[in-house]
Protein backbone atom coordinates (compact mmCIF):
# COMPACT_ATOMS: atom_id res chain seq x y z
CA UNK A 1 0.00 0.00 0.00
CA UNK A 2 1.41 3.34 -0.77
CA UNK A 3 0.18 6.04 1.66
CA UNK A 4 1.92 9.27 1.62
CA UNK A 5 0.91 10.70 5.44
CA UNK A 6 1.05 8.83 8.37
CA UNK A 7 -2.23 6.92 9.28
CA UNK A 8 -2.83 8.73 12.52
CA UNK A 9 -2.76 12.09 9.85
CA UNK A 10 -5.90 10.27 7.62
CA UNK A 11 -7.45 9.48 10.87
CA UNK A 12 -7.54 12.77 12.44
CA UNK A 13 -8.55 14.29 9.01
CA UNK A 14 -11.89 11.88 8.47
CA UNK A 15 -12.38 12.88 12.50
CA UNK A 16 -12.67 16.59 11.86
CA UNK A 17 -14.85 15.85 8.66
CA UNK A 18 -16.86 13.95 10.76
CA UNK A 19 -17.15 17.02 13.15
CA UNK A 20 -18.32 19.36 10.82
CA UNK A 21 -21.26 17.27 9.93
CA UNK A 22 -22.41 16.90 13.00
CA UNK A 23 -21.96 20.88 12.98
CA UNK A 24 -23.82 21.25 10.21
CA UNK A 25 -26.80 18.34 11.40
CA UNK A 26 -25.87 16.10 8.69
CA UNK A 27 -25.90 12.60 8.72
CA UNK A 28 -23.93 11.92 5.96
CA UNK A 29 -21.67 13.61 2.60
CA UNK A 30 -21.40 12.29 -0.32
CA UNK A 31 -18.18 12.51 -1.87
CA UNK A 32 -17.48 13.01 -5.40
CA UNK A 33 -14.61 15.47 -5.34
CA UNK A 34 -11.70 13.65 -6.40
CA UNK A 35 -10.32 16.07 -3.97
CA UNK A 36 -11.34 15.16 -0.87
CA UNK A 37 -11.08 11.71 -1.26
CA UNK A 38 -7.09 12.30 -1.11
CA UNK A 39 -7.12 14.71 1.96
CA UNK A 40 -9.50 12.32 3.60
CA UNK A 41 -7.97 8.32 2.58
CA UNK A 42 -5.01 8.92 0.17
CA UNK A 43 -7.05 7.28 -2.50
CA UNK A 44 -5.25 8.82 -6.01
CA UNK A 45 -6.72 8.45 -9.27
CA UNK A 46 -8.15 9.67 -12.45
CA UNK A 47 -11.16 7.32 -12.46
CA UNK A 48 -13.38 10.97 -11.22
CA UNK A 49 -14.67 11.50 -14.33
CA UNK A 50 -16.77 8.16 -14.12
CA UNK A 51 -19.36 7.83 -11.97
CA UNK A 52 -17.30 7.38 -8.57
CA UNK A 53 -18.36 8.52 -4.82
CA UNK A 54 -17.51 7.24 -1.33
CA UNK A 55 -19.69 7.35 1.51
CA UNK A 56 -18.68 8.89 4.61
CA UNK A 57 -21.33 9.16 7.60
CA UNK A 58 -21.17 11.44 10.37
CA UNK A 59 -21.13 8.19 12.82
CA UNK A 60 -18.04 5.83 13.01
CA UNK A 61 -19.09 3.20 10.02
CA UNK A 62 -16.42 2.99 7.25
CA UNK A 63 -16.24 5.03 4.08
CA UNK A 64 -17.57 2.95 1.35
CA UNK A 65 -16.45 3.92 -2.28
CA UNK A 66 -18.59 3.27 -5.01
CA UNK A 67 -16.55 2.94 -8.29
CA UNK A 68 -15.48 1.07 -11.37
CA UNK A 69 -13.70 -2.13 -11.61
CA UNK A 70 -10.62 -0.44 -12.92
CA UNK A 71 -10.59 1.49 -9.52
CA UNK A 72 -10.69 -1.70 -7.45
CA UNK A 73 -7.11 -2.10 -6.88
CA UNK A 74 -6.09 1.49 -6.98
CA UNK A 75 -8.64 2.23 -3.90
CA UNK A 76 -7.09 -0.86 -2.39
CA UNK A 77 -3.43 0.15 -2.64
CA UNK A 78 -3.26 3.70 -2.71
CA UNK A 79 -6.02 4.27 0.19
CA UNK A 80 -7.02 3.82 3.65
CA UNK A 81 -10.25 2.75 1.96
CA UNK A 82 -11.40 -1.11 3.14
CA UNK A 83 -14.87 -1.12 1.59
CA UNK A 84 -15.40 -0.94 -1.91
CA UNK A 85 -18.08 -1.17 -4.31
CA UNK A 86 -18.27 -1.71 -7.82
CA UNK A 87 -20.64 -0.79 -10.54
CA UNK A 88 -20.36 -2.05 -14.12
CA UNK A 89 -20.74 -0.65 -17.20
CA UNK A 90 -23.20 -1.97 -19.74
CA UNK A 91 -26.65 -0.99 -21.27
CA UNK A 92 -28.59 0.46 -18.41
CA UNK A 93 -26.48 0.56 -15.88
CA UNK A 94 -26.83 3.01 -13.28
CA UNK A 95 -24.74 3.99 -10.42
CA UNK A 96 -27.12 6.32 -8.86
CA UNK A 97 -29.22 3.02 -7.87
CA UNK A 98 -26.40 1.40 -6.46
CA UNK A 99 -25.06 4.78 -4.49
CA UNK A 100 -29.08 4.65 -2.93
CA UNK A 101 -28.32 0.98 -1.80
CA UNK A 102 -25.12 1.82 0.00
CA UNK A 103 -27.24 4.64 1.84
CA UNK A 104 -30.07 2.22 2.90
CA UNK A 105 -27.23 0.04 4.67
CA UNK A 106 -26.55 2.66 6.99
CA UNK A 107 -30.55 3.74 7.27
CA UNK A 108 -30.06 7.27 5.99
CA UNK A 109 -33.68 7.41 4.54
CA UNK A 110 -35.09 10.47 5.63
CA UNK A 111 -31.64 11.92 6.70
CA UNK A 112 -29.81 15.11 5.60
CA UNK A 113 -27.33 14.51 3.00
CA UNK A 114 -24.52 16.27 1.92
CA UNK A 115 -23.21 16.39 -1.68
CA UNK A 116 -20.07 17.77 -2.26
CA UNK A 117 -21.82 20.02 -6.04
CA UNK A 118 -19.04 22.18 -6.84
CA UNK A 119 -16.46 19.61 -8.47
CA UNK A 120 -15.31 18.17 -11.10
CA UNK A 121 -16.40 14.49 -10.16
CA UNK A 122 -20.35 15.33 -10.38
CA UNK A 123 -21.22 16.40 -13.67
CA UNK A 124 -24.59 17.76 -14.47
CA UNK A 125 -26.20 14.16 -15.65
CA UNK A 126 -24.29 12.21 -12.81
CA UNK A 127 -26.23 14.94 -10.48
CA UNK A 128 -29.54 14.46 -12.15
CA UNK A 129 -28.85 10.67 -11.68
CA UNK A 130 -28.67 10.72 -8.01
CA UNK A 131 -31.49 13.49 -7.53
CA UNK A 132 -33.94 11.54 -8.91
CA UNK A 133 -32.92 8.19 -7.02
CA UNK A 134 -32.90 10.50 -3.81
CA UNK A 135 -35.72 12.71 -3.78
CA UNK A 136 -37.97 12.26 -1.37
CA UNK A 137 -35.97 9.44 0.30
CA UNK A 138 -33.35 11.81 1.84
CA UNK A 139 -32.83 15.49 1.73
CA UNK A 140 -30.00 16.14 -0.27
CA UNK A 141 -27.98 19.40 1.16
CA UNK A 142 -25.13 21.41 -0.95
CA UNK A 143 -22.06 20.62 1.53
CA UNK A 144 -19.51 21.54 -1.27
CA UNK A 145 -17.79 23.86 1.31
CA UNK A 146 -17.46 21.36 4.46
CA UNK A 147 -14.18 19.21 3.04
CA UNK A 148 -13.00 21.95 0.72
CA UNK A 149 -12.49 24.56 4.23
CA UNK A 150 -10.75 21.59 5.70
CA UNK A 151 -8.22 21.34 3.38
CA UNK A 152 -7.76 25.14 2.93
CA UNK A 153 -5.34 25.15 6.14
CA UNK A 154 -2.31 22.66 5.29
CA UNK A 155 -0.64 20.54 8.19
CA UNK A 156 3.09 20.07 8.56
CA UNK A 157 3.20 17.51 6.46
CA UNK A 158 1.81 18.89 3.80
CA UNK A 159 3.45 22.08 3.71
CA UNK A 160 6.68 19.89 3.32
CA UNK A 161 5.11 18.99 0.30
CA UNK A 162 4.15 22.26 -1.01
CA UNK A 163 7.87 23.52 -0.35
CA UNK A 164 9.14 20.40 -2.53
CA UNK A 165 6.42 21.62 -5.13
CA UNK A 166 8.19 25.20 -4.79
CA UNK A 167 11.77 24.12 -5.18
CA UNK A 168 10.92 21.92 -8.52
CA UNK A 169 8.85 25.34 -9.46
CA UNK A 170 12.02 27.19 -9.25
CA UNK A 171 14.30 24.27 -10.98
CA UNK A 172 11.34 24.67 -13.96
CA UNK A 173 11.83 28.24 -14.25
CA UNK A 174 15.60 28.23 -14.32
CA UNK A 175 15.27 24.99 -17.25
CA UNK A 176 12.61 27.24 -19.06
CA UNK A 177 14.46 30.63 -19.25
CA UNK A 178 17.76 28.65 -20.50
CA UNK A 179 15.63 27.08 -22.96
CA UNK A 180 14.27 30.76 -24.07
CA UNK A 181 16.14 31.99 -26.74
CA UNK A 182 15.64 34.22 -29.64
CA UNK A 183 14.00 31.32 -32.15
CA UNK A 184 13.25 28.90 -29.78
CA UNK A 185 9.97 26.86 -29.97
CA UNK A 186 7.94 27.08 -27.28
CA UNK A 187 7.02 23.67 -27.39
CA UNK A 188 10.86 23.28 -26.56
CA UNK A 189 10.35 25.97 -23.84
CA UNK A 190 7.46 23.90 -22.04
CA UNK A 191 9.25 20.48 -22.75
CA UNK A 192 12.78 21.66 -21.12
CA UNK A 193 10.33 22.96 -17.84
CA UNK A 194 8.45 19.55 -17.34
CA UNK A 195 11.87 17.50 -17.34
CA UNK A 196 12.92 18.91 -13.33
CA UNK A 197 9.87 18.20 -12.13
CA UNK A 198 9.73 14.44 -13.28
CA UNK A 199 13.09 13.91 -12.90
CA UNK A 200 12.71 15.39 -9.12
CA UNK A 201 10.09 12.99 -8.44
CA UNK A 202 7.45 15.26 -8.98
CA UNK A 203 3.70 14.69 -10.72
CA UNK A 204 2.76 15.78 -14.49
CA UNK A 205 0.67 19.40 -12.93
CA UNK A 206 -2.89 19.30 -13.41
CA UNK A 207 -2.53 22.01 -16.00
CA UNK A 208 -0.62 24.15 -18.10
CA UNK A 209 1.98 25.41 -18.76
CA UNK A 210 0.40 28.87 -19.28
CA UNK A 211 3.10 29.92 -22.34
CA UNK A 212 2.70 32.38 -25.30
CA UNK A 213 5.26 34.80 -26.92
CA UNK A 214 4.21 38.04 -29.34
CA UNK A 215 0.28 38.45 -29.41
CA UNK A 216 0.09 35.51 -27.35
CA UNK A 217 2.34 36.57 -24.24
CA UNK A 218 -1.11 38.76 -23.64
CA UNK A 219 -3.19 35.63 -23.07
CA UNK A 220 -3.57 33.78 -19.57
CA UNK A 221 -5.04 30.74 -20.36
CA UNK A 222 -3.56 27.96 -21.82
CA UNK A 223 -4.45 27.84 -26.35
CA UNK A 224 -2.66 26.06 -28.85
CA UNK A 225 -0.55 26.97 -31.32
CA UNK A 226 3.56 26.56 -30.56
CA UNK A 227 5.58 29.37 -31.96
CA UNK A 228 9.46 30.22 -32.43
CA UNK A 229 10.28 33.11 -30.60
CA UNK A 230 11.30 36.61 -32.83
CA UNK A 231 14.25 37.77 -32.70
CA UNK A 232 12.57 40.64 -30.40
CA UNK A 233 9.93 39.24 -28.19
CA UNK A 234 7.85 38.55 -25.20
CA UNK A 235 7.07 35.79 -23.13
CA UNK A 236 5.01 34.67 -20.36
CA UNK A 237 5.03 31.79 -18.27
CA UNK A 238 3.05 30.92 -15.51
CA UNK A 239 3.30 27.34 -14.55
CA UNK A 240 2.80 24.73 -11.05
CA UNK A 241 5.03 22.27 -10.01
CA UNK A 242 3.17 19.58 -8.40
CA UNK A 243 4.76 16.85 -5.56
CA UNK A 244 2.50 14.13 -4.45
CA UNK A 245 -0.38 16.20 -6.45
CA UNK A 246 0.56 19.54 -4.28
CA UNK A 247 1.32 22.26 -6.56
CA UNK A 248 3.18 25.85 -6.12
CA UNK A 249 2.93 28.29 -8.91
CA UNK A 250 5.38 30.82 -10.71
CA UNK A 251 4.43 33.61 -13.49
CA UNK A 252 6.88 35.35 -15.30
CA UNK A 253 7.02 37.73 -18.37
CA UNK A 254 10.93 38.34 -19.97
CA UNK A 255 11.75 40.00 -22.73
CA UNK A 256 13.66 38.32 -25.83
CA UNK A 257 16.51 39.65 -27.85
CA UNK A 258 16.34 43.35 -26.28
CA UNK A 259 14.53 45.21 -23.36
CA UNK A 260 11.73 47.46 -24.11
CA UNK A 261 11.34 50.55 -22.01
CA UNK A 262 7.50 50.47 -21.63
CA UNK A 263 7.49 47.47 -20.43
CA UNK A 264 10.25 47.50 -17.95
CA UNK A 265 7.97 50.61 -16.47
CA UNK A 266 5.37 48.14 -15.91
CA UNK A 267 7.63 45.59 -14.29
CA UNK A 268 8.49 48.26 -11.81
CA UNK A 269 5.11 48.71 -10.83
CA UNK A 270 4.41 44.74 -10.86
CA UNK A 271 6.76 44.25 -8.59
CA UNK A 272 5.79 46.54 -6.50
CA UNK A 273 2.30 45.68 -6.96
CA UNK A 274 3.69 42.04 -5.70
CA UNK A 275 4.96 43.17 -2.70
CA UNK A 276 2.16 44.82 -0.96
CA UNK A 277 0.30 41.59 -2.12
CA UNK A 278 2.38 39.73 -0.02
CA UNK A 279 2.83 42.00 2.18
CA UNK A 280 -1.16 41.98 2.99
CA UNK A 281 -1.23 38.54 3.23
CA UNK A 282 -1.66 38.47 7.38
CA UNK A 283 -3.42 35.83 9.69
CA UNK A 284 -6.96 37.06 10.79
CA UNK A 285 -6.79 39.66 8.38
CA UNK A 286 -9.68 39.08 4.99
CA UNK A 287 -8.32 37.66 1.93
CA UNK A 288 -9.96 40.91 0.35
CA UNK A 289 -7.07 43.25 1.89
CA UNK A 290 -4.60 41.42 -0.71
CA UNK A 291 -6.28 42.57 -3.78
CA UNK A 292 -7.22 45.58 -2.12
CA UNK A 293 -3.61 46.23 -2.21
CA UNK A 294 -3.05 45.07 -5.89
CA UNK A 295 -5.64 47.38 -6.89
CA UNK A 296 -4.74 49.96 -5.20
CA UNK A 297 -0.88 50.13 -6.58
CA UNK A 298 -1.49 49.64 -10.64
CA UNK A 299 -4.42 52.16 -10.24
CA UNK A 300 -2.22 54.74 -8.79
CA UNK A 301 0.30 54.08 -11.22
CA UNK A 302 -2.61 54.39 -14.12
CA UNK A 303 -2.62 50.92 -14.60
CA UNK A 304 -6.12 50.51 -13.84
CA UNK A 305 -7.14 49.33 -17.24
CA UNK A 306 -5.05 47.06 -17.59
CA UNK A 307 -4.57 44.76 -14.43
CA UNK A 308 -7.21 42.21 -13.47
CA UNK A 309 -10.24 41.47 -11.34
CA UNK A 310 -8.75 39.18 -9.21
CA UNK A 311 -4.99 38.70 -8.31
CA UNK A 312 -4.63 35.18 -6.89
CA UNK A 313 -6.00 31.67 -5.52
CA UNK A 314 -5.77 28.82 -2.83
CA UNK A 315 -3.62 25.95 -3.67
CA UNK A 316 -3.17 22.34 -2.73
CA UNK A 317 -3.79 18.87 -3.55
CA UNK A 318 -4.86 19.36 -7.23
CA UNK A 319 -6.01 17.00 -10.06
CA UNK A 320 -7.11 17.58 -13.87
CA UNK A 321 -8.57 19.99 -15.39
CA UNK A 322 -7.04 22.73 -12.97
CA UNK A 323 -4.29 23.68 -10.30
CA UNK A 324 -6.67 26.43 -9.06
CA UNK A 325 -8.52 25.15 -5.86
CA UNK A 326 -11.00 27.70 -5.58
CA UNK A 327 -12.79 28.37 -3.76
CA UNK A 328 -11.54 31.28 -1.78
CA UNK A 329 -10.18 33.11 -4.58
CA UNK A 330 -8.12 36.84 -4.08
CA UNK A 331 -10.74 39.68 -4.65
CA UNK A 332 -11.74 43.26 -3.63
CA UNK A 333 -14.19 42.18 -0.36
CA UNK A 334 -12.93 39.10 0.01
CA UNK A 335 -13.79 38.88 3.54
CA UNK A 336 -12.30 35.33 4.87
CA UNK A 337 -9.74 35.47 7.26
CA UNK A 338 -5.83 34.54 6.02
CA UNK A 339 -5.06 31.24 8.54
CA UNK A 340 -1.98 30.07 9.41
CA UNK A 341 -1.10 26.70 7.12
CA UNK A 342 -3.03 28.32 3.86
CA UNK A 343 -1.24 28.46 0.56
CA UNK A 344 -1.93 31.01 -2.11
CA UNK A 345 -0.62 31.97 -5.25
CA UNK A 346 -0.25 35.49 -5.43
CA UNK A 347 -0.30 36.78 -9.04
CA UNK A 348 0.43 40.79 -10.41
CA UNK A 349 -0.62 41.11 -14.25
CA UNK A 350 -0.98 43.63 -16.98
CA UNK A 351 -2.13 43.30 -20.21
CA UNK A 352 -1.89 46.34 -22.43
CA UNK A 353 -4.02 45.24 -25.42
CA UNK A 354 -2.91 48.62 -27.11
CA UNK A 355 0.88 48.50 -26.83
CA UNK A 356 0.82 44.73 -27.08
CA UNK A 357 2.77 44.44 -24.08
CA UNK A 358 2.09 41.96 -21.10
CA UNK A 359 3.79 41.91 -18.09
CA UNK A 360 3.09 39.42 -14.85
CA UNK A 361 4.25 38.27 -11.50
CA UNK A 362 3.43 35.52 -9.74
CA UNK A 363 4.42 33.25 -6.27
CA UNK A 364 3.11 30.95 -4.09
CA UNK A 365 2.94 31.95 -0.15
CA UNK A 366 1.78 30.10 3.05
CA UNK A 367 0.55 32.07 5.82
CA UNK A 368 2.66 31.99 8.86
CA UNK A 369 1.60 33.24 12.35
CA UNK A 370 3.12 36.66 11.81
CA UNK A 371 2.95 37.47 7.86
CA UNK A 372 3.59 35.43 4.39
CA UNK A 373 6.29 33.17 3.48
CA UNK A 374 7.53 32.99 -0.05
CA UNK A 375 7.94 29.61 -0.92
CA UNK A 376 10.10 30.62 -4.06
CA UNK A 377 14.09 31.85 -3.86
CA UNK A 378 13.42 33.21 -7.28
CA UNK A 379 13.72 36.67 -7.01
CA UNK A 380 11.50 39.19 -9.21
CA UNK A 381 13.61 40.61 -12.20
CA UNK A 382 13.26 42.41 -15.33
CA UNK A 383 14.74 39.50 -17.73
CA UNK A 384 16.01 39.71 -20.87
CA UNK A 385 17.28 36.61 -23.12
CA UNK A 386 19.77 37.01 -25.63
Amino acid sequence: MVLHFERSEFDARVAGARAALRREKLDAILLFAQESLYYLTGFDTSGFVFFQCAVLTAGLEDIVLLTRRPDLEQARRTSTITDVRLWYDGEGADPALELKAILEESKLAGARVGIELRCFGLTADKHEAVRRRLAGWCELVDASHLVRNLRLVKSPAEIAFVRKAAELADSTHEAMLAAAKRGAFEGDIAAAGMVPILVGGGDPPPSGPVLGSGDRALLVRSATGFRHLSPVDQLTMEFAASYRHYCACLMRTIAVGKANDAQRHMFDITRDALAAMTEAARPGRPLGEIDAAHRRIYDEAGFGHARMAACGYSLGALYRPTWMDVPPMLYAGNPLPAATGMVLFLHAILIDARRNLAMSLGHTITITQTGAEVLSQVKPAYIVTS
